[in-house]
């Protein structure tokens, strides 16, 4: 099931992996931002069914709000991918959990894939272990 996949990180490399990892799953990479105003941009610009957040951007902490805006508001999926969870232990109305960096490129595809799931609405019966699901 290919996705329309948005990128939000500012460690150039990490964003670089990420792309290739989700490129050779078939996904299309819709993206790949720095900071919070140009993740809204493009997601105005483009349709986008899920988002990987990082909680630091290049213009501060401003993850967080963000996953909460794309989640709640704009009707993006969204997996924070964080090297800091509990940051958000609490979890993030309109999100559906962290992943824990750094991860490898199994742990990226089944947490994806969990996500695109239940965009769908279709049946899934378990979390991937290193995705912390939020309530």
């Amino acid at each position: 099931m290919p996705a329309r996949i948005l990128i939000i990180e500012d460690e150039a490399l990490v964003a670089m992996e990420l792309r290739f990892v989700l490129e050779d799953l078939g996904h299309e990479v819709v993206g790949s931002v720095a900071d919070a105003a140009s993740a809204r941009q493009l997601v105005r610009e483009s349709d986008v069914d899920l988002a990987l957040v990082d909680i630091h951007l290049s213009d501060g902490p401003t993850g967080v709000a963000l996953g909460r805006e794309l989640g709640q508001d704009l009707g993006v999926s969204v997996l924070f991918m964080t090297a800091n969870p509990g940051m958000v232990r609490e979890g993030v109305a309109g999100t559906i959990g962290v992943l824990s960096k750094p991860t490898d490129e199994r742990a990226v595809q089944t947490a994806v894939d969990y996500a695109l799931r239940r965009r769908q609405g279709q049946p899934v019966l378990y979390a991937p272990p290193e995705l912390q699901l939020f309530a």
